[in-house]
Parts: C-alpha cells; structure tokens; sequence
C-alpha cells in the first residue's frame, strides 16, 4: 500500500477517534451545561502541552464494539501545568459512560505508571458508570479486567496524585477520588461505588442520588473530597492550585515563589483576633490568613471534622503546612473527623516533604457514647502515630489552651523540632473547671468553686514550662511569624536536602 494511502487511512482513524461519541451527544451535553471530556482537558492543562498516549485504543473484547469504543472512553496522555509535566486521564462519558474496560485499563496503567517511575504528577478527571458490561461478565471476563495490574491501586505516594469526580462517578472515578492526595467535586455530581439503580436493586428500595453520594454526604461526614465548586472549570482550577503547592516527586522540594511585595501582612492585627478572655471564642482561620502569606492559604476539608484546620500555604515563597484547632467548633476539642482529617495531613505533608506549622488551642478531646461509636481511641491513636512518624521540620505554637493527651497528638513536648508559647497559654492536663469539680466535688454554680479553681488555675499558666526548657521559647504573637521563618530554615536538613523520611508513605488512604 503506498505511503499516501496508509497515511490517509491514519488521518480517517484519527478523525473517527476524535469524534469522541459523536456529534449529537457532545451537543446534548452542551446544551445541558457541561463540559466534555476535550473541555475540562482544555481548562486543566497549560494550553497547546497535551500528548495524547492511545487515540487509537478501542473495545478489545467484541470486534463489533470497536466503531463504537473511539478512545475506549478515556483520554490519556501527558500534558504541563503550571509549566511542569503531568500525566492525566479524563473520562469521555459519551463513550460507554466511560465504563472501566480491559483496554482502557492498560491506558490508565501506563500513565500512572509512568508519572510514578519518571517523577511527575498524575491527574484523573472522573465521570464514569463502573466496569463495563457484558465485557466483564464471566470467567473470561473477569480474567481479562480484574487483577492483570498490580499497581492499579498501590499508593507509595512518590509522586502528588489528584482526581476530579464530575457528573456521574461511580467505580474507578470513586476508587481513584478516594486514593489521592486531592479530590475536588463539582456540586450536583454524585461519587459512590455504584449507581442508585443497582443499589436501589440490591437493598430493595429506593436510593436518593443526594444520600448516596452527593457533595454534601463527602463534604460533611465522609471527608473523602477536599474541595467543592459550582463547575467544572473551577474544579480543574482547583487542581491547578493544589499542584503548585506539590513537588513533582517525593524526592524534591516543593515548588518556591518570590513572595510578592505585600505578602507580609500587619502581624498586630492578631492581638485584635485573639480574645483576651481565655473562654471567648474566635476563629483561628483569620489568625492563619494573617500570620501566612497574603491570600497563599489553600484550605482543605473545611467542612469535615471543622474542630482542626489544615491548609496548604505559603510564608517567604516557601510552601508549608498549617495544622490547627478552631475554637469556633466545640471550644477546640477535637472530635473523631478532626483526627481523621489531620491524620491525612500530616500524612500528605510528609511524604512531599511539607514543613508542619501547628497552632494549638485545644481543651482535649471529644469524649461520649457518639465519639466512642465512631472509634475515637483507635483514631487518636492514629493521630499519635502519625504525630511521632512526622520526619519533615514542624513547629507548634500553643495559641492558648493545651490540655491533656491532645496537647501531646498536637505537636506538643518534643514530639516536634520546635514549641514556642504565646504569653497567655494554657499548659495542664485537664481544663481547670472540669479538674475543680473531679478533685473537690464541686459545681461552678457551689459556693467555694471560685476558690478552688483558682487554686488549680495557680500553675497551669505558661511560664513554668519555660523554666524547665519544656519549650524553647515565649514570644508575642506578632513575632510569630518572622520567628517561625527562621526556625524553619535552621530545622531544614542540610545532610539530605531537606527529603523527609516519608515514614508514612504507605498509610491506608481511608480508614
């Protein structure tokens, strides 16, 4: 066959390809609102940088199923954010419901193989309806879907992963949300193992989409997505952001950026957010936005476990960690979620070699027969572990009350390389009004209380610990930051780079 012939025949096959499912449901989705698979690609990557690996890939399973597989439903390749190279995936819904098949399986194995073996990011953007069938009924089946890959979901974390569930995601859209290090949801999408038909069928009754597995369900109680937006491009811009706090691999640092002429915001302005009544509230997010470069915070889980805080951020340029009690929800105490939360965290931070900056302000931990329910010992142990695994640079600064076993899960004694106080902290192993009434029987509203937590309150104030070098420092709050910049650089390791052990690299991704 002459050479015009055969590269006109490629030219036919790639045209087809591209096609995606055709003209009529790619307009059906427009008019509905939502992106294709090509769109969220465009909005995600750096425009003109996207490779494609597989154009050609089709249903390997029945020959008669190859016109109609263009692509076999997903659309792999390599691309650049941010000007650095990734590999991503994003599930075309137009083919099959982008259903898991043995052929888009390999195009899926590739990629993720090869950002993990050559160090570079991997991105997947879900939308999917599960595996696909009939192709997976049976022996033969199953023998050519399931089990071929082993790395399929391995997660060593050596390089950053972050996924996207929009419109439809069941199956590997669910598996691989729930197996990174970010997941964004678009509202109004629905992520969970199966869809509500066949669970409906399997229980017997009627599943509401909302229950099952909408962004309320993920944000407020399950704490399996990170972030939320309203569409599709802004859920590709949060990915774009998540990354440029991210190294390419384990083996490097975070990416460092000139800090812009007014990222030193006025550090007083914490004296004016911190109330100076020891059981007023407030929020410690603003004193987080303040004490880090300006508009740099790039928080995580906001909405889970809301008692702790943790967010990306930046101060110098230089990327950190921010991990923190919010006395706005439940004075502080940290419930069963919050654990979890900063568990996952801490375990993000230290694989990718994130310095840990921890603002304590806590009165212990949730306690009561619904904590108990929800395996509060075993996730406190797990918040403990992981505390004492933690091998990046990490400072704790007790903001204001350090009471009991959380005071040690949060950083505390020399389960860190720095602890520095404000002067109004509060260091004691019960809050002073429950230990009044546990040692002498009394009840705030008993004549005598007054006088008895007074004299449990004598010595729970800060200056003791320093006396005894059981933390390195007193500083005012508006020094912190300036203070905390400097200790980083010296607890940075010269000997390796400053890599981190990555003692956690392994930890389950849910639990």
């Amino acid at each position: 066959m002459a050479h015009e012939e055969l590269l006109a025949q490629l030219d036919l096959r790639r045209e087809k390809a591209s096609a995606m499912g055709g003209p009529e449901k790619l307009a059906n989705r427009a008019e509905r609102g939502e992106l294709n698979a090509m769109e969220r690609l465009d909005a995600l990557v750096d425009p003109g940088t996207f490779i494609e690996s597989g154009l050609l890939g089709a249903s390997g399973v029945y020959k008669e199923d190859e016109p109609k597989t263009p692509r076999d439903g997903k659309i792999v390749g390599f691309a650049k954010i941010n000007g650095r190279d990734v590999g991503v995936v994003t599930n075309d819904f137009t083919v099959k419901g982008a259903s898991t098949s043995a052929t888009n399986g390999k195009k899926i194995g590739h990629i993720r193989r090869v950002t993990t073996e050559k160090g570079m990011p991997f991105v997947h953007i879900g939308e999917s309806t599960g595996a696909r069938l009939p192709d997976a009924m049976g022996s033969r089946g199953m023998g050519m879907l399931l089990g071929n890959d082993t790395t399929q979901f391995l997660r060593t974390r050596e390089n950053p992963w972050a996924a996207a569930a929009v419109g439809t995601s069941f199956g590997s859209s669910a598996w691989l949300c729930c197996i990174s290090d970010f997941a964004v949801m678009r509202k109004g999408s629905i992520m969970s193992v199966s869809s509500p038909r066949l669970v409906s069928m399997a229980i017997g009754e009627k599943v509401d989409l909302e229950d099952l597995g909408g962004w309320r369900i993920h944000a407020e109680y399950t704490g399996l997505i990170d972030r939320f937006t309203n569409t599709d491009e802004e859920a590709m811009g949060e990915i774009r952001t998540f990354l440029s706090y991210m190294p390419n691999h384990n083996m490097e640092l975070p990416p460092e950026r000139a800090p812009a002429d007014d990222a030193a915001q006025d550090q007083d302005a914490i004296l004016e957010i911190l109330p100076e009544k020891r059981t007023q509230v407030y929020d410690m997010r603003k004193i987080i936005k303040t004490f880090a470069d300006k508009d740099s915070v790039f928080e995580l889980k906001p909405k889970f476990g809301k008692p702790a805080i943790v967010a990306l951020a930046r101060l110098g340029g230089k990327v950190i960690g921010i991990l923190a009690n919010n006395p706005m929800f439940g004075g502080g105490a940290l419930s069963a979620e919050a654990c979890r939360k900063i568990v996952d965290f801490q375990v993000l931070c230290d694989s990718f070699n994130i310095p840990i900056v921890r603002f304590m302000d806590t009165p212990g931990f949730v306690v009561g027969t619904d904590a108990e329910r929800k395996g509060a010992p075993g996730l406190i142990m797990n918040f403990m572990n992981s505390t004492c695994l933690v091998s990046v640079p990490s400072i704790t600064i007790i903001v204001r009350k350090a009471y009991g076993r959380a005071y040690v899960a949060m950083g505390g004694g020399r389960h860190n390389d720095e602890m520095i106080a404000w002067p109004n902290a509060e260091v004691s192993f019960m809050d002073p009004v429950f230990a009044t009434s546990i040692v002498h029987g009394l009840t705030p509203q008993d004549d005598g209380f007054d006088d008895a937590l007074a004299q449990i309150q004598k010595n729970i104030e800060v200056w003791d610990m320093a006396t005894i070098y059981s933390l390195q420092n007193i500083i005012k709050p508006q020094e912190t930051r300036d203070y905390v910049m400097r200790m980083l650089d010296v607890y940075r390791s010269r000997k390796n780079g400053g890599i981190g052990q990555q003692n956690m690299k392994n930890w389950p991704t849910s639990y």
